[in-house]
Formats: C-alpha cells, structure tokens, sequence
C-alpha cells in the first residue's frame, strides 16, 4: 500500500455506524473490498477541487472480490472517503498502481474466452456504439462496485476489429442530475452543437440521467477521442415526462439524418418511440410516436437483398421485435410488423452509427443477460452481428449473423459430410471439453419430427419440426416443405449463441455452468442425416 498517510474516524449517526478515511492520492488505483453479504451503503469520495462522486456499495473487511476506483484525476490530492455502513471495511481499502487480481485477469474460471466482459463489477445494454478514427466505440451501463445493478454509469471500451476490446476508464459518472442510463453517441463532423475545439470533431453522447423523480436526456461531449468528458452545462436538453404523464422517458438514440439535413432522436416514452428533430443536438423538436415498444430504440436504414436503391427503415425495441417501413426524417410509417428475428438472452441491442460507407455494414451489439457464477463481474456483450434484410416467402425480414471478424478466432477446423447420428458423435467425441467452440451443420430430417445438439446433457438446440419450434420459439423455414436446418452455433465458458438458416433465426443461452454429465457434444434424434458438419476450436481475444 503505498499510501503517504492514512486516517479512519468513525462517529455515530442516526442511521447507525458511520466512518471516514483520508489518504494522500499516489497510485492508480483504489482497490474496495467487498462482500454480497454485506447490506449496501452510501459511500462518497472527495477532495479538494473535485465533484464529490457518491455511489452504494457493500463494503467489507472480509470481502468476498474486489472491485476498483481509477485515482488518475486524483493524483497528489487528499482523498475524503466517507461510509454510512460498518467502517470496519474502510482498513481494508488499498492504493496500487494495479487492479487486485490482476495476476488472473480474463484467465477467471468463468470469463468467457470469445464475449467482452468488464474486468469487474455488472454490465447491461451497450451504448454509444460509434466508430471514429479507426476505433469502435463500446460503452455499457455499468455498476464498477458490485456484480449486481445499481449506480449506473457508462463503462467505456474500444476495438480496432470489433473482437479484441480494451477496457478504458468509466466514461461517464453520475451527477446531481441523476446517474446514466442508456444513450447513443455520434460524431459532430459539421461542429453543428458547437463543441468543436478547431482540432478534432466532438464526439457526443446523448444519454438519460435517471432520478427517482424523472428522468430526463442530456448531453455530454469529449474532444480526445472518447478518452475524458465534459458534461453540457445546460443539462437537461430534452425534459418530457410532465407532457406523458410519465417518468419513463429514456434511451435516446440519435443520428444524422441526410436528407433533411437534420439530427434524429429515436427516444422511448412511456408507451413507444418518439421522433425528435434537431439542428444542433441543444434543442430538439418533438415530431411524432409510434407505439408498441419498450425501452432503448433502434432506427436505420438497410438495402432490401443489397440494392441500395430498394431500401427499408427498421425500428426496434429492447426485446428485438421490430417494425419495418418507411421515415421522412420527421414520421416511421410502418408497413409490416411486428415480427422478431431473435430470442433467448439477447436485450437492448444496439447498432453504430459513423461506420464508413467503404464498409456500409449496419453492425450490433446486444447485451447477453447471462451470469458467471461467484465471479468479481456479471453479464457480458453478445457477438457483434451483421444486419440485413432479405426478401423472403413472408415479406423483407431481418437477418442477423455473426460479422466476419469472428472467423478470425477460428484455431483449427475440422470438415465432414455425409453422416450417421452414430457417425457424427463418434467425430464430436474430442471437442466436449472445449472452452471456444464453433460448429457449422446442415441436417436433414427425413426420418424425424425433431433433432438436436446437447452438450454435456443440457439441450442447445431443439428443433421440433411438428410444431415449428425452435429452442422453443416459433421458427419456419423460408423453404415450407424444407426437411433440412443450418446452424452456425459459438460456444463460449458460459455461453451459446446459434444462427440458424443463414441469420433468420438467432438465439443466445446460457450454458450451464454445473454440467449434468460428461456425456460432451451429441446430435440427437430420430435418424436425423448430418449432410455437413464443421468443429473449429476458437482463440481467446484475451491473449
């Protein structure tokens, strides 16, 4: 510990114990011992010069993880850490210029191999997804205290290749205002919100600050590539919930729209999306509604089978139903819906905005809600998928399929066709161990209703062909008297995400982290007919 001093006084207050602590700020960071035993309890960091920032957190002598505050714009000041709970954890706090158990870091024995997850604490919906001079842009709520939700700030991590991510310091905290639920981010190119210092555009988050009053969409702008922040000093810019009667006003989504020359707000009030215009990102304009969704709204633009001049707006909620139709810049006039591309673990997907017409790729990132177990982090962000739309038997349809960075994590694979049932488990047998999985198949059902894979006794696809259910979920062949389902199916430590028909279908799960035997991977079914079967093992993004 290399702290220049440090001082613990407790006193008494009406809630029970309470103590504080001072300590001169030396090193990176400030490790916090914590435990699930432990109640939640306010705690507040301060110093001279400094917004307070005041969080809950269970607090411990005798912790169960730890977790971790960045000290860097604290360096060389005295830091005040007041706790309303049992002071008794405060003589465990430690100053280090490391995380502690960075010696295990991304080797824990439930991290997933293939998914980002946060070196600790709780994630949930992805935010701000934007590219911007060569990096992509992951931000997340994110609780940095605890494995559980609370204090929702945005975590930050960034990707040259949208699969080897590096975390970066929390982006955003909460303030007076409230803490920072989700939101969007863009680049100001035009500098049209005027932040732009003469060097570089601005990158903007526009997010909701939630309090147990309202909640309200504000404004926050970096100009050093995402890296530190600074809050609009007229938040809040968009203060709507007195005109629906509502406090849930959230999750905005915004992006330039070109032909009217205008900045769009897709955001969430109480019963569906609005439509707010803009010419600066400071003053908006409500526009119109549509209802029927809940939560963290999705609006964009895709060719119909790559035509670009056959084209379809999509316009989604959190649980991935969606409506596709027609926007003017100002109304979305559905024209089919609702209809839903995934099921399963997949929530609040969202998609990045600035990626460069070269690519012209509609690209997402949903959040997997899917735990690890007695890990010091929970939940993690589903594979980065392709969007399209295709004209199928029932209309244009979303596809969504794993983005073609994927395949580079492939390690060594194996190819085979024309198998027995008995055939394939035979060729399944070395790989029911593996952390990181990827099996592509085709199979036919000539002699069957239903067919399957297991893993170690837990079904990770059942298809009933009876009842068109897939894992459980509605799913029909666009072929009507098909027979035959592909799958490309990614197994992670605690998780499976599977693709079925080239991207018609989607499912995510978690996998069982207490196996029911050791029976490995097994094809079931009646006689089912493997027409193609491919294994590759996987790389880690971590090494």
């Amino acid at each position: 510990m290399k702290t220049l001093f440090m001082l613990i006084a407790c006193c008494c207050t009406s809630a029970g114990h309470a103590g504080e602590l001072k300590m001169k700020i030396n090193s990176r960071y400030l490790n916090l011992p914590v435990s699930q035993k432990a109640e939640r309890q306010r705690m507040t960091l301060g110093a001279d010069g400094m917004s307070d920032r005041t969080f809950v957190i269970r607090l411990s002598a005798e912790p169960d993880y730890w977790v971790f505050c960045d000290m860097s714009a604290y360096q060389g000041k005295t830091l005040r850490i007041r706790f309303d709970g049992d002071p008794a954890g405060l003589g465990k706090i430690r100053q280090a210029d490391r995380i502690e158990g960075a010696d295990s870091l991304y080797q824990e024995t439930n991290r997933p191999q293939l998914h980002f997850t946060s070196r600790r604490g709780w994630n949930n919906d992805p935010n701000g997804l934007v590219f911007y001079e060569d990096e992509y842009h992951l931000f997340y709520q994110h609780n940095p205290y605890e494995r559980e939700w609370e204090n929702m700030h945005w975590g930050h991590a960034v990707s040259r290749d949208l699969i080897h991510w590096e975390e970066l310091p929390v982006a955003l905290y909460p303030d007076s205002i409230g803490t920072v639920f989700s939101g969007s981010a863009v680049v100001d190119y035009r500098n049209t919100a005027g932040f732009n210092n003469g060097k570089m555009p601005a990158m903007v988050a526009v997010y909701t600050a939630d309090s147990p009053e309202r909640q309200v969409q504000c404004l926050a702008y970096s100009l050093d590539r995402g890296r530190t922040w600074t809050k609009y000093a007229r938040n809040p810019v968009v203060d709507s919930g007195r005109k629906w009667h509502s406090k849930d006003t959230r999750d905005p989504k915004v992006f330039r729209h070109e032909p009217s020359g205008k900045w769009v707000m897709a955001l969430n009030e109480r019963d569906g999306h609005s439509i707010y215009n803009s010419d600066n990102l400071r003053d908006w304009t409500f526009e119109s509604h549509v209802t029927g969704f809940w939560e963290c709204p999705e609006l964009f633009e895709l060719p119909v089978d790559g035509n670009p001049s056959d084209t379809r707006w999509v316009m989604y909620g959190a649980s991935g139903t969606y409506m596709i139709g027609r926007f003017d810049g100002k109304t979305f006039t559905p024209e089919s819906g609702k209809h839903c591309y995934t099921s399963g673990a997949l929530y609040a997907a969202q998609t990045f905005t600035d990626i460069p017409a070269s690519d012209g790729r509609r690209i997402q990132i949903g959040w997997g809600k899917i735990s690890h177990g007695d890990m010091p982090f929970n939940m993690m962000m589903l594979l980065p998928t392709e969007l399209t739309l295709r004209t199928t038997r029932r209309g244009i349809r979303l596809f969504s399929r794993p983005v073609r960075e994927v395949d580079r994590l492939e390690d060594s694979c194996r190819t085979w066709s024309r198998l027995t049932l008995e055939e394939a488990n035979r060729l399944l047998e070395p790989f029911g161990q593996a952390d990181g999985l990827r099996i592509r198949a085709r199979i036919k059902l000539s002699h069957a209703t239903d067919a399957g894979l297991s893993l170690n006794g837990q079904t990770l696809l059942d298809y009933d062909m009876n009842f068109n259910r897939l894992n459980q979920a509605f799913y029909s062949p666009d072929d009507m008297t098909s027979m035959e389902l592909s799958f490309d199916m990614i197994i992670d430590r605690t998780s499976v995400e599977i693709f079925v028909d080239g991207g018609a279908h989607s499912c995510a799960l978690q996998r069982e982290l207490a196996p029911k035997n050791s029976d490995g991977l097994r094809f079931r079914g009646n006689r089912p007919e493997i027409l193609s079967l491919e294994v590759c093992t996987m790389k880690s993004i971590w090494n």
